[in-house]
């Protein structure tokens, strides 16, 4: 039952996570560790019926007396990792619809320290945009992609589910339908309202569209809802073309249009509601690109931090 949804999970994370073999490889280790626990103490949960209490007792299994600091150290990065890795299933489950809840939001662990999400500076993706061959229907898809992806802060799930009736261009604002269909207003420049025209009458206009999909604005070559394989590997591609050595994904420019606000001086609370982030907490991280921003701005400019 547990292990029929490994090889979409595979996937997920290899094409569009962007996670390196050894990653995905623990992640579904992690993940075994965890049926194996649930077919021995818990038979007949399933993935829409494991509760908190049941990941709570797995932990526990883990759980050994402190004998020194290195020890505590090393039992906290293994539960942290076992919990990333089955948070990150349950993310794909909860994308693909399997489940409508997430137990692993409620396990919270000590903490190590805070890796810091990678992103992108204007700079860079206007490279990326530029290396794009907008004359084709892909490179036209792909430009108006990232230009939403960066423009709004949306989450790919979020961009391809975008339907043409969620565009309101006097108004500069696009309905986005978020994580439990929790539904947001979020603006968008002009310049991108101006390419989503271009890009429905010149390019969209020309593929036949399959049944099912009319109301959909991303679509693939054979007329059908695009995937997030097909968008992640376009981002890959264009990347490399345009020499970007960083290792990004779609959610790299979402965490670009997150990092650029608060570089800004923006409101952490109105950068929480742009994201849709259900709480403040996940929004804080941002802060702490803002702070290390500061730290390299003294290095370079200010003559007690040069020399550092």
């Amino acid at each position: 039952m547990w292990r029929s949804y490994l090889k979409g999970f595979n996937s997920y994370l290899l094409l569009e996570r962007g996670f390196s073999q050894n990653t995905k490889d623990a992640y579904l280790r992690d993940c075994e560790r965890l049926f194996s626990f649930l077919e021995e103490y818990n038979p007949s949960v399933t993935p829409q019926t494991l509760t908190y209490k049941n990941l709570q007792t797995f932990l526990k299994t883990i759980q050994t007396p402190d004998k020194d600091e290195e020890s505590r150290l090393l039992k906290i990065s293994t539960q942290k990792r076992l919990v990333s890795g089955i948070r990150a299933f349950y993310k794909y489950l909860l994308i693909e619809n399997v489940v409508d809840f997430d137990p692993t939001e409620l396990i919270e662990l000590p903490r190590l320290d805070m890796r810091l999400p990678v992103v992108l500076t204007n700079e860079e993706i206007v490279k990326i945009i530029n290396s794009i061959d907008k004359s084709t229907y892909r490179g036209a898809w792909t430009n108006l992609m990232l230009e939403i992806l960066y423009g709004a802060g949306l989450r790919i799930s979020e961009l391809l589910n975008l339907k043409i009736d969620d565009i309101y261009p006097k108004q500069e604002l696009i309905k986005v339908i978020g994580k439990g269909d929790k539904e947001r207003w979020v603006p968008l420049n002009k310049i991108a309202f101006k390419q989503l025209n271009l890009f429905l009458e010149n390019s969209r206009s020309q593929i036949k569209v399959k049944q099912g999909c009319e109301k959909y604005i991303f679509l693939n070559q054979r007329g059908g809802k695009l995937t997030r394989i097909a968008a992640y590997q376009a981002i890959k591609e264009i990347a490399e073309k345009a020499a970007i050595e960083k290792n990004i994904h779609p959610h790299t420019f979402r965490h670009s249009f997150a990092s650029e606000l608060m570089l800004a001086g923006a409101d952490i609370m109105v950068v929480k509601e742009l994201m849709g982030h259900a709480s403040v907490r996940s929004t804080e991280i941002y802060t702490h690109l803002n702070t290390k921003h500061l730290r390299e701005t003294l290095l370079l400019y200010h003559p007690l931090y040069k020399n550092k």
